[in-house]
């Protein structure tokens, strides 16, 4: 394969070319470096790249190294910590180096993965799209003048256009599935307690888990397997048919004066056409969403970002809108976070019934096409935290509620923007998720598409 196929293979193929002495790690590790420097001046997907460290990585993989991930670059987002480095949050904060790597990292490093460098994050992590003043804009590949969502841009840019062969996010209320819904990837975010927060506890008020973004459902079970305290192995989810499932297709939201627009909605379309043609039972229902579920959310998810701001420090130096909502976040008292934390396992009772109807539950990802980049510039807090509730409505639930979600490429937009929806599955439902998911993608070969700013 050339260059651009090679990039563009993704992280289970490159393990098993590497595996088979076909490709050395030092020769892909250089392929993607060029691809960075190249590339990412317009794109902006890493803070920072670790060339040198990153080669002496892939020639200890090529010398001998072991593992499922041996030799194959992996992209870490900023809100992860690699030892010896600094976490930067996105802000403008004078931070330490990390004396340890985060538990997930070091899984990866013990699995063989070479550690290409940090992505970029918006400040705090608190937005659907990858902006500070501190970074810049991270830019979607499918369309430069648009974001690549948040808070996992980084991460997710540097997968689409061929700069990592995977890449790990972290998600508080969407933030990979967001992100890779943006930029025509598989995003997965795992059940709560699944994957290892250490060195941090109850991260973003318990509701913020880590995860992968990668080209193929394959890439991320065997990263998952990696990474993952127990389970079902999920790469051989990957490899297993589903069986027939029951899918319920539920767009409806809870009263906040906003609905799916008609391209989010063919999105849902297509993805339950594909769904019937492979022989599921795709039926409508509605979650129950509750009345006042949404306030108990934005209660965990507002006292997070709060919690952040206070943890990094120089408050003065962040935007004007992070300043505003990291000012809505230490106004929330600690224990309205707690009270509102306690409710989760009534909220997903609730919620779950949909569960005695069917096996998976397909929503929309977003209720209009994520947003043009600095489209929010000028607004303070509040406003910004409207807009983003009103944008991506579906995703915080499931952070709130703990259980496993997935966001899948639906096919494209009629001028070639990426569309994409959201599975959800019942507590332990992560094998289920991805072997449905693995069965749309042999189908649809979403891989196949890129990006033309990266071809």
């Amino acid at each position: 394969m050339d260059d651009a196929d090679l990039a563009f293979a993704g992280a289970t193929r490159h393990a098993e070319l590497i595996a088979a002495g076909e490709l050395t790690s030092r020769q892909l590790t250089e392929l993607f470096l060029d691809r960075i420097a190249r590339l990412d001046p317009l794109l902006n997907a890493y803070r920072v790249v670790f060339r040198e460290q990153a080669l002496a990585q892939a020639d200890a993989a090529d010398a001998g190294g072991e593992g499922p991930l041996n030799g194959v670059p992996i992209a870490i987002k900023d809100d992860l910590h690699v030892a010896g480095e600094v976490t930067a949050y996105g802000c403008d904060a004078d931070p330490q180096p990390q004396p340890v790597h985060s538990e997930v990292v070091a899984r990866l490093r013990a699995a063989g993965a070479v550690i290409l460098g940090k992505t970029h994050v918006p400040e705090l992590m608190a937005t659907p799209f990858t902006e500070s003043p501190t970074f810049g804009v991270t830019r979607n590949p499918w369309d430069p003048h648009r974001t690549s969502g948040g808070s996992s841009g980084g991460s997710a840019t540097a997968v689409a256009a061929g700069l990592a062969s995977a890449a790990l996010g972290s998600d508080g209320a969407g933030s990979i599935r967001i992100p890779a819904a943006c930029t025509h990837l598989f995003g997965l975010k795992p059940q709560r307690g699944r994957v290892p927060s250490a060195p941090d506890t109850d991260a973003h008020q318990g509701m913020a888990v880590f995860g992968p973004l990668t080209r193929t459902v394959a890439d991320a079970g065997r990263i998952m397997d990696v990474i993952a305290d127990g389970g079902p192995s999920l790469a051989e989810a990957a490899a297993a048919e589903p069986g027939r499932l029951r899918v319920a297709i539920s767009t409806g939201l809870p009263p906040i004066g906003v609905s799916p627009d008609a391209e989010q909605l063919e999105a849902v379309a297509y993805a339950a056409a594909v769904l019937r043609e492979l022989g599921h039972d795709v039926h409508e229902r509605e979650f129950d969403w509750g009345l006042t579920m949404g306030n108990r959310i934005l209660t965990r998810f507002v006292r997070g970002i709060g919690d952040m701001a206070v943890e990094i420090g120089h408050r003065d130096r962040l935007s004007r809108r992070a300043r505003g909502l990291a000012r809505l976040g230490v106004a929330i008292p600690p224990q309205a976070a707690r009270a509102a934390a306690a409710q989760a396992a009534a909220d997903a009772e609730r919620m779950n019934r949909i569960f005695d109807h069917a096996d998976v539950v397909l929503t929309p990802m977003f209720t209009r096409r994520p947003p043009r980049v600095r489209e929010y510039d000028g607004r303070g807090g509040a406003r910004t935290l409207l807009s983003m509730t009103r944008l991506a409505p579906y995703n915080a639930a499931f952070n709130h509620t703990g259980q496993p979600a997935v966001s899948v490429p639906a096919g494209f937009t009629r001028d070639r923007f990426p569309r994409a929806v959201q599975l959800v599955a019942p507590p332990d439902g992560e094998a289920r998720l991805v072997s449905l998911a693995a069965q749309i993608e042999k189908v649809t070969e979403w891989p196949a598409e890129r990006p033309m700013v990266a071809a």
